[in-house]
């Protein structure tokens, strides 16, 4: 056994420098890189530098550094050094030296001089074994490369843990794969880290290049891309801690790395990395943002594009925000940005990147005013470099810095936005829209930036005259990529117009289009306003005198250009007007115009309108003497305003006077409102100009303009509306104007209805273009159109029922739904038979025929239909709706009959019909209608009610016409009948129409149809008129049960359980109401009612179940239905566990009374089932499927269910509950139990002579007795079982032994009933002759004593006594036995010491039945089963009472158990039972009973020896070692015994030895010895060997060989286990075997099979001895003298034993332990010997065991090579094949050993 001082010398030994051991200081020399192992091992230190220095001096012309290496390393001193006798801090500061050596020369390793000079360093100072890792990775980027092969061939074998992975490569030689080196960065965070530490070293040193770095950079980007995979794992948080310190463990290497400036390569490599775990990662936008900055700072020119990609890849993982302030400078330095931005955005994304930059640059512009960013941002949107929404986000970001500018502070900063955003607005394609899109979504007003920036943002663009369109197409694609120049624009104008009067003329203006330009650009310069103003084709000096000049501006400012450009034109008119000396001119021309623009959505130009107003009226003096003067003024544009046509010459004029009076009183007092609020103008003109209503004040009234002059301002604007042809202003004045209700006789839709006949004429391409031409909403200008429709309007109201109707027609579907819209809005103002008339319009348009509508008649009938179905419709429209519904009788031939004509059946007869379509638009105007009135609350109309019933009446024909259900039909019908009933039943003031109910229509409605639907729905009717008027209905109600029973009850749907809940709760009450009335029996009367429901029950959802009888019966009364029901349930479907269940729970939901009087009541109609004439259970049952009339199996069938109800938990509980309060509810419940208990006794006593009935009546008395508490249940069973019947006795006591089961052991008064109840069981088992009785009572005693034994030990006792008596344990029934020794086992455990006295009577008892028990039948293994659980108990509990003779018997009964044929349950409970005795009993007592069972044991067989053995390991394990030696004689002699088995059983068998078996107990045998002899110590197993050998050898006669040699085989057999599991503490043990191994080795009989058996196990013992031996035992001459001549004579023979598989392992091993020369020259001079035998085998076995020696011991075997040299020469020649051959074999293993040839030598 290896000593500590011998551990710490073998790693003092590995860690030497083996300076005294000269073998190993030649094989450290021949280490080399460039020679073969034995030239290197000849070569001298001079011969080695001459050599190297050679390479170092071309190395030192190559690159002036190495030159610095001269003075050290490369010196002639240098031959001289030895690290071995240096100091530590020598060879430290040469460590240093070294590796700046090989970081240098690493980027050259592919030269040769590079490779002499390491080889310098390898073999001089042994940089290959004291600066292993730093070599290392200065080859591992040539990897691939034969040197690094060449260098892992003289690498130490103790390398560092991250250079692992290498070992395979080591001992194939073969390069690691990239892979290889891949998977050990990923997964060895110290190869990775040693890595990056190596890399970021050399860059330090400047000795990089670019063949490492490419190579770090390729394994890392790989590593790191597979960290970050596998950190993937798990849940959320894990992953991020596992990508966390992924990143955390590269962070500080990127960050050193990044911050080497001069070393780009690094930096490329850092930015690869970066890249990937951005990709990777899952980065916080922090980190990922800080990881940017790393980037920028300190790129070179060199660096900087490869620096953008990294960012880019970085920005696209991080959150889209602008870049930070360090980020954004840096960016701005580099040159070009916008262009390598665009390069790079063809081959990758870069959008995050640009958006981010854009949006640092905008914050920049905001905080610092800083516009060098503006061309950058203008560039990157212009180049789409950003997605859709990032650009809005820049342009709305822009805007709003614009709108924040502060022009004071800097005032240079709008002109440059300015310019920026005007750039971008005129960006061509999408972008540009997009850019344009931006600014219209921006919550920034654009008109009021406009104005702050002095430009327009948006496209300059005027409207195109008809005849130039392909012209402006042209230019405007001019526009849109350059602005428009005003010089230029004012020099393609003409000076001066022939054609044109005025430019709100309705023919198209070729003029207009090219001046709105040239005035849209001048409006951001106040002097190219001035002189556009100027222009000659304005003719401004005439303004006044021709309409051309101010209807220019009247056009514009309507237009849709931008704020600056309408108020400029508002301010231009403004400034004529103001200017002109001409004050004799009517301008209220300029008045609708003026007030229009009041309604513009920009305040600037509300405020320019109203400067205009306010210049306007000094035109128009209110004083008396200008009344006249205005009178007389000519009008401007009288003539020519809307041009010379009729739209001018129908305008209406109104006099100065009025036009003072409206601009005074009106509108200029109201002007700062407006200019507030674009709405006010609207609410001035209904508060001045509409008639006064009759609530004003007088004074009020008088205020207002008079009627004539409200009349002539209102056709003024009206014409104006009219007439002009701007649609924006048509729809300005309309605002205004349609808030006007009359005035006079002259209503606003008189006077405005041509411009909703002119709209609606429109199609819909000249719709769209006027809107898009002035940027108009249709559906806007639609609703306002339709405005000038009032409900008082009768012509305006026929104009739209023409539309609808059809008579008009329109072109667009738009203008129908306004249409509706405005129907719906003024439907609640129509009035009496005008609203009639309009919903039967709409009716009819909705049921509009058609084959082939198009989509406006289709949306026309829509519309009418969702306007009926949406609106209020009264009650005079759906009575219209119901007597105008067409009839079966009118679409016939002939004409109706007076009378329904009805078949047999009762179904209306069919008359033919003319037209199917006719019939089907028929029915589709019925349904239309009543789907109306369904949905119109028909409760709120209980008119209706004769009028849906007639419908219902018309349907049953419709029915037959249409061969359809019609059940969508009737529902509806139905439905609403249910709610106006509903109505009657909340509102007893209502009157019902009587006559119009229909019962008979309704009970066909569910007995004739086939639909659930209709049928739910009638019954909710018929329900709901039975609770109203019940004598209408009552007289149907039954027919209504039966069909229930077969179709509503099955439906599974939650509605049809409410039609059945509704029907039960409101026709059952009055219908039992009236049975009662008749003073008959109301079960009886309502038996055909129960039975409907009873035959429906097993098609009833499950789940309803319950809840649906259980509603029957509370409505019907459960005192008086509840048993009939559930009678009739069992008489349907038999008393199965299902029915049972469903009884219970329908019996659990009402009140303990009420179940026991049903229970009572239950009983009474069984008892009438066996009355010879029974009165009413005939009525009840009857209806079961298999026709049973045998009153007595009804009646078994009835009482089955009893016991069921009676037994359930719920109801036992509620009567205890009920007992204990002791009131008058306990007291009725006290009378129903008696009178119960007495009618179960009764009718038992009556069915004596009927043993199934008399059986069935004691499981009623059962369950009935179990209603109540312990207390007075034992009472109770006390009393009954001195009743005769047995019977009944055996279920009362088992009712006891059920009872207890279920009692809480903390319950003292259960305890102290069941406790004193045990006195009269322990009777009952010693008087009773009924064994099944008997059974109970020991099994009530089990259960009372295991639950509450412990309270009452005496009364236990007295107990267990009885049932160890021959009246329990000693009867000969074995169900009793089995009882007796189960409670006898429980019984144990609850008395301990306290059954002691019992046991002297019980134990033999046990075991006698035990040993009896041995039969293949159940009840015998029971009792066998029992047995071991009674004496379980006992070595449980007390383990001292089986020992001696009980033991001995309890083991005799073991072997037999083990070896009988018994079942699992049988094995494992003897088994558990002797393990336990194993470890409960004593030790003197366990050991002393195995050894005498030895014998029975071994004969019995296999099984039973087996257990044994298993037995006597658990005992040797359960007892500590001093006990187990105390008693080692009596284990000596059982393994004496044991050893002794396979010579037993062999004189013994009849066929000869089952070897396998034997072995596998023998193995069993060693096993147990082995943990024996772990529990001995020297002392004390010493002398049991030593008698163990000698009895083996001399205790039988010389003449019994066979019998030692079996005897020996066994001993040797356990020996080679023993050798080999306590190795070399017992190699001294030897001793006692050496004589009779040698002995046995030379008297060996080849001929004999056991002797040839005994000679190999004697071989293998010795090979394990040999094998562990290390006390040189073997190596004392007298030990190896004796057994080595010994085993070399075996070689002789060869041809009868198997020398090479049991010999030759033996002698090796002897050799191996015996380490002396001459030793193993006398063992290799006795094996020469034999190779010169005459017999070829023994030659053969000799040459294979010096095969075997020269493998296992190698050079040291070989050392006697001389003297075998002629031996082989010999063998070479040998006459058998098979000897030459492996002669060859031990001469190859030779030469491999020695490393060469032995050719020459044996020459």
């Amino acid at each position: 056994m290896a000593t500590s001082l011998a551990a710490q010398l073998s790693v003092i030994s590995a860690n030497s420098e083996k300076s005294l051991n000269l073998k190993a200081q030649k094989a450290a020399h021949s280490k080399s890189l460039i020679f073969e192992p034995r030239v290197a091992a000849s070569q001298s230190f001079d011969t080695i530098y001459t050599l190297c220095y050679e390479g170092f001096q071309e190395l030192c012309l190559l690159d002036g550094k190495f030159l610095d290496f001269q003075r050290d390393i490369f010196s002639e001193q240098s031959k001289d050094e030895d690290r071995t006798q240096m100091t530590a801090a020598e060879n430290s500061e040469l460590d240093k030296r070294l590796e700046i050596f090989l970081g240098l020369v690493g980027g050259r390793l592919r030269l040769s001089p590079a490779v002499k000079a390491v080889e310098w360093l390898i073999r001089r100072f042994r940089v290959h074994e004291r600066n292993t890792s730093f070599l290392l990775m200065t080859f591992l980027p040539y990897h691939t490369l034969p040197i690094f092969t060449t260098l892992l061939s003289i690498l130490p074998s103790n390398l560092p843990q991250e250079y692992k992975f290498l070992h395979p490569c080591i001992r194939s030689l073969t390069p690691p794969p990239r892979h290889a080196i891949v998977h050990t960065a990923t997964a060895n965070t110290s190869f990775a880290s040693t890595l990056n530490t190596y890399v970021l070293r050399i860059c330090q040193s400047r000795q990089n290049y670019p063949a490492l770095i490419a190579f770090w950079a390729g394994v890392m980007t790989e590593a790191t891309g597979s960290m970050l995979d596998k950190a993937r794992s798990g849940r959320k948080a894990v992953q991020q801690q596992n990508e966390q310190d992924v990143v955390l463990r590269l962070l500080p290497t990127l960050n050193e790395g990044l911050a080497m400036k001069k070393v780009p390569d690094l930096r490329l490599g850092c930015y690869i990395l970066l890249s990937v775990m951005a990709s990777k990662g899952g980065l916080d936008d922090k980190l990922l943002t800080a990881m940017m900055e790393a980037v920028v700072l300190g790129w070179t020119g060199e660096t900087t594009i490869p620096g953008l990609v990294c960012l880019s890849v970085l920005a696209q993982h991080r959150g889209a925000k602008q870049i930070t302030k360090r980020l954004a400078k840096e960016l701005l330095k580099v040159e070009n940005l916008p262009d390598l931005l665009i390069e790079l955005s063809k081959q990758r994304r870069v959008d995050r990147l640009a958006n981010g930059l854009c949006l640092a640059l905008v914050e920049r512009l905001r905080k610092n005013g800083d516009i060098s960013g503006l061309q950058i941002i203008e560039r990157v949107i212009g180049s789409q470099l950003l997605g859709d929404p990032q650009c809005c986000v820049i342009v709305k970001a822009m805007v709003l810095v614009a709108h924040q500018i502060d022009e004071e502070s800097n005032p240079t900063l709008g002109p440059h936005l300015a310019s920026s955003l005007v750039a971008l607005t005129q960006l061509p394609d999408h972008i540009g829209s997009v850019v344009r899109g931006a600014l219209e979504a921006t919550e920034v007003d654009i008109d009021e930036l406009e104005l702050k920036l002095n430009t327009s943002l948006r496209r300059i663009e005027a409207p195109a005259s008809h005849a130039e369109d392909v012209d402006m197409e042209e230019s405007n694609v001019e526009m849109t990529t350059t602005t428009p120049d005003f010089s230029s624009l004012l020099q393609i104008l003409p000076k001066r117009t022939a054609t044109e009067l005025s430019f709100l003329s309705h023919d198209s203006s070729h003029i207009y289009p090219d001046l709105c330009r040239a005035f849209l650009v001048a409006t951001s310069n106040p002097s190219d306003l001035d002189s556009f103003d100027k222009i000659p084709i304005l003719r401004r000096d005439s303004a006044l005198e021709d309409t051309l000049y101010l209807s220019f501006y009247m056009r514009t400012w309507c237009g849709p250009h931008p704020v600056v450009a309408r108020a400029s034109a508002l301010q231009m008119a403004t400034r004529c007007l103001s200017a002109s000396k001409v004050d004799s001119v009517d301008l209220q021309a300029l008045l609708p115009y003026a007030i229009g623009a009041l309604g513009d959505p920009a305040a600037k130009v509300r405020r320019a309108a109203a400067e205009l107003l306010v210049a306007l009226n000094k035109f128009f003096p209110t004083n008396t003497e200008s009344k006249k003067k205005l009178k007389q003024l000519q009008k401007w544009a009288f003539d020519d305003f809307y041009g010379p046509g009729d739209d001018t010459r129908d305008l209406k004029w109104i006099s100065g006077d009025i036009v003072a009076r409206l601009l005074s009183e009106v509108v200029i007092p109201a002007l700062e409102e407006c200019v507030l609020d674009r709405k006010h103008i609207e609410s001035v003109f209904q508060r001045s100009l509409n008639s006064p209503r009759t609530s004003e004040s007088p004074k009020k009234q008088d205020q207002r303009l008079p009627q004539t002059s409200r009349a002539s301002i209102i056709a003024f604007l009206s014409s104006h509306a009219i007439h002009t042809p701007l649609f924006s202003l048509k729809m300005r004045l309309l605002a205004s104007l349609n808030q006007l209700r009359s005035v006079a006789s002259i209503s606003r839709t008189k006077v405005l209805l041509p411009i909703l006949q002119q709209w609606a004429s429109f199609g819909q391409a000249e719709v769209s273009k006027h809107c898009i031409e002035e940027q108009l909403d249709a559906v806007e200008v639609d609703d306002q159109a339709l405005m000038i429709i009032t409900s008082s309007d009768n012509e305006g109201f026929r104009y739209l029922a023409s539309i609808i109707s059809g008579d008009v027609v329109v072109g667009r579907s738009a203008i129908i739904e306004a249409v509706f819209k405005r129907l719906r809005a003024i439907w609640t103002s129509l009035k009496g038979e005008l609203r009639i008339s309009t919903a039967q319009m709409l009716l009819d348009s909705a049921q509009f025929p058609s084959d082939n509508p198009d989509e406006i008649r289709k949306s026309i009938s829509q519309g009418s239909a969702q306007l009926l179905q949406t609106t209020l419709l009264s009650t005079e429209i759906l009575l219209a709706f119901l007597e105008q519904l067409p009839t079966t009788a009118e679409l016939a031939d002939k004409p109706p009959a007076t009378k329904r004509r009805r078949t047999s059946h009762g179904e209306i007869a069919r008359t033919p019909l003319q037209d199917s379509k006719q019939l089907t638009a028929a029915v589709q105007k019925v349904t239309f209608v009543l789907q109306l009135i369904d949905s119109s609350d028909p409760g709120k109309h209980p008119e209706l009610l004769k009028g849906l019933f007639n419908v219902l009446a018309e349907l049953q024909h419709f029915k037959a016409q249409v061969a359809s259900e019609l059940a969508y039909l009737q529902g509806l019908v139905l439905n609403s009948l249910l709610a106006i009933i509903k109505a009657y039943k909340s509102d007893p003031s209502l009157k019902l129409e009587r006559s119009a109910i229909r019962a008979d229509l309704l009970v066909d409605c569910v007995q004739k149809t086939a639909s659930p639907q209709v049928q739910n729905a009638s019954l909710l009717l018929i329900a709901s008129l039975a609770d109203t008027v019940p004598e209408l209905v009552l007289h149907s109600v039954m027919p209504i049960f039966t069909f229930m029973g077969s179709s509503v009850l099955r439906q599974n749907d939650e509605y049809s359980a409410h039609v059945i809940s509704q029907t039960i709760r409101e026709v059952i009450p009055p219908l039992i109401s009236s049975l009662r009335k008749e003073k008959g029996n109301p079960v009886t009367g309502a038996a055909e009612l129960l039975l409907s429901f009873v035959a429906a029950y097993e098609h009833v959802p499950p789940h309803r179940r319950k809840g649906l009888f259980t509603s029957l019966v509370q409505t019907l009364g459960p005192e008086d239905f509840l048993f009939a029901l559930l009678a009739m349930l069992v008489d349907k479907y038999g008393p199965t566990e299902g029915i049972k269940a469903f009884a219970a729970d329908i019996a659990g939901s009402f009140s303990v009374e009420i179940q026991l009087q049903s229970a009572v009541k239950y009983l009474d109609l069984v008892g009438d089932v066996l009355k010879p004439k029974p009165t009413y259970s005939t009525t009840l049952l009857n209806a079961n499927d298999e026709g049973i009339s045998d009153p007595k199996l009804i009646a078994a069938n009835e009482i089955a269910l009893l016991p069921h109800l009676l037994s359930q938990k719920r109801l036992a509980s509620q009567t205890g509950k009920l007992l204990d309060r002791d009131d008058m509810d306990a007291a009725r419940i006290r009378d129903l139990y008696s009178t119960l208990l007495e009618n179960v006794l009764a009718l038992a006593d009556t069915l004596r002579d009927q043993k199934r009935l008399h059986g069935a009546c004691g499981d009623v008395l059962e369950s009935l007795l179990g209603l109540l508490s312990t207390s007075d249940f034992v009472k109770s069973v006390e009393g009954l079982l001195d009743r005769p019947s047995d019977s009944l006795r055996r279920k009362i006591l088992k009712s006891l032994e059920v009872r207890i089961d279920h009692e809480s052991p903390s319950d003292a008064n259960s305890r102290s009933a069941m406790l004193g109840f045990l006195p009269q069981l322990t009777a009952i088992i010693r008087e009773s002759k009924d064994v099944l009785y008997k059974h109970i009572a020991v099994g009530c005693v089990d259960k009372i004593s295991e639950k509450y034994g412990k309270k009452d030990l005496e009364a236990v006792a007295a107990a267990a006594e009885t049932i160890a008596s021959n009246h329990c344990l000693g009867q000969s029934d074995n169900r009793l036995r089995v009882m007796g020794l189960l409670c006898l086992a429980s019984l144990v455990e609850i008395l301990r010491e306290g059954i002691v006295s019992v046991l002297p009577s019980a134990i033999p008892k046990a075991l006698e039945y035990m040993e009896a028990s041995m039969k293949e039948d159940d009840e015998s293994q029971k009792l066998h089963n029992a047995g071991y659980a009674f004496i379980s108990a006992l070595v449980h509990h007390l383990p001292y009472m089986l020992s001696g003779g009980y033991l001995d018997k309890l083991l005799e009964i073991s072997n037999s158990s083990a070896e009988a044929d018994l079942d699992d349950s049988a094995d494992e409970s003897r088994m558990d039972c002797m393990r336990l005795a194993a470890k409960q009993i004593d030790a003197k007592s366990m050991f002393g009973a195995l050894e005498k069972d030895w014998e029975r044991a071994a004969g019995m067989g296999q099984l039973a020896l087996q257990e044994y053995l298993e037995i006597l390991s658990i005992a040797i394990d359960r007892h500590p070692k001093n006990v187990v030696t105390k008693y080692s004689p009596i284990l000596a002699k059982i393994f004496q015994n044991a050893f002794d088995l396979r010579r037993q059983w062999t004189v013994v068998a009849d066929e000869g030895l089952d070897s396998d078996f034997m072995a596998e107990i023998e193995t069993q045998v060693n096993e147990v010895a082995i943990k024996m002899i772990y529990k001995f110590n020297d002392a004390t197993f010493r002398p049991i060997f030593s008698n163990l050998v000698e009895w083996a050898s001399t205790s039988l006669p010389k003449k019994d060989e066979v019998g030692r040699n079996l005897r020996s085989q066994s001993i040797y057999g356990f020996m080679a286990v023993f050798f080999d599991n306590l190795k070399s503490i017992v190699t001294s043990y030897a001793t006692y075997l050496l004589d009779n191994a040698v002995d046995t080795l030379k008297n060996v009989n080849p001929k004999d099979e056991v002797s040839r058996e005994l000679w190999s196990r004697v071989l293998r013992t010795l090979v394990k001895c040999f094998e562990h031996d290390q006390d040189d035992f073997w190596q004392s001459p007298s030990h190896f003298s004796a057994v080595a001549p010994v085993l070399c004579a075996q070689f002789t023979n060869a041809s009868a034993l198997p020398l090479v598989e049991e010999l030759v392992p033996a002698i090796v091993e002897l050799a191996a332990a015996a380490e002396s020369s001459d030793h193993h020259k006398e063992l290799n001079g006795a094996i020469l010997k034999h190779m010169r035998s005459e017999t070829a085998s023994v030659r053969l076995a000799a040459v294979k065991c010096e095969q075997e020696l020269t493998d296992r011991l190698g050079e040291e075997w070989l050392s006697m090579l001389p003297e075998m040299l002629p031996f082989i020469s010999e063998l070479q020649e040998d006459d058998d094949e098979v000897v030459e051959k492996e002669t060859h074999r031990w001469i190859v293993k030779i030469e491999g050993v020695l490393g060469e040839s032995l050719d020459s030598m044996l020459q």
